[in-house]
């Protein structure tokens, strides 16, 4: 078996470096080349807090967006397919760790409803979450513009709020698995904010007037 560390393989890192992330250039600014090398280092750090193996961990964080070119709603189920059939993985990894990459590619989306089935999962579904506040409202604004352009700034706050209230406020569907990950104290601070609405709309308008003139984040 290859050595586990993701540093003593270089030709996988070069794979996924000029192969893989790059795919993501064709995505939205919430899952473009940014997000998906954050994804990616996050998952580094986690593999050595947990001891889990970091070319696995590099590799599931690659692909865990990439099913987005084939659609949104069910990219998570694309990115374990393209996962699995990717001929060239198998130079690096045998097909009992390919089946857990790809269960771990599935299970990271946040609004799944089971947890996901092993620790990789756990690790690229908290890496996906970089809860920094205004990050994530950042990610929100611009998810909204590249996806309903013609709305008007009235209705694309109402979506994020929305958004915000479902998916981060107290009660809503965003799990976090690991307590050595980075986003406890992120997402309180997140919830500080959704939860003043006075707030929450004067840092909307700031991040839209931004996203508008082609800020970058």
């Amino acid at each position: 078996m290859n050595n586990k560390n993701i540093l003593d393989n270089r030709d996988l890192l070069n794979y996924l470096n000029t192969q893989i992330v790059p795919q993501y250039e064709a995505f939205d600014k919430a899952h473009n080349l940014t997000h998906v090398k954050e994804v990616m280092e996050e998952s580094l750090k986690l593999s050595h807090i947990y001891k889990a193996d970091s070319r696995m961990c590099a590799t599931i964080a690659a692909f865990h967006d990439l099913g987005l070119k084939i659609d949104r709603p069910m990219h998570h189920v694309h990115s374990r397919t393209l996962l699995l059939e990717d001929e060239h993985l198998t130079r690096w990894f045998s097909p009992e760790e390919l089946l857990v990459m790809a269960d771990a590619v599935e299970d990271h989306r946040a609004s799944a409803k089971n947890p996901p089935r092993s620790l990789y999962g756990k690790i690229v579904a908290d890496a996906d979450k970089n809860l920094d506040p205004i990050y994530t409202i950042r990610r929100a604004v611009q998810y909204g513009i590249a996806h309903h352009p013609g709305e008007s700034k009235e209705w694309q706050y109402e979506r994020v709020k929305e958004h915000m209230d479902e998916k981060y406020a107290e009660g809503g569907y965003l799990k976090l698995y690991l307590p050595q990950s980075s986003n406890a104290e992120k997402l309180s601070e997140l919830r500080q904010i959704i939860a003043d609405e006075k707030k929450l709309k004067e840092t909307f308008d700031r991040l839209y007037e931004e996203e508008k003139i082609g800020h970058p984040l």
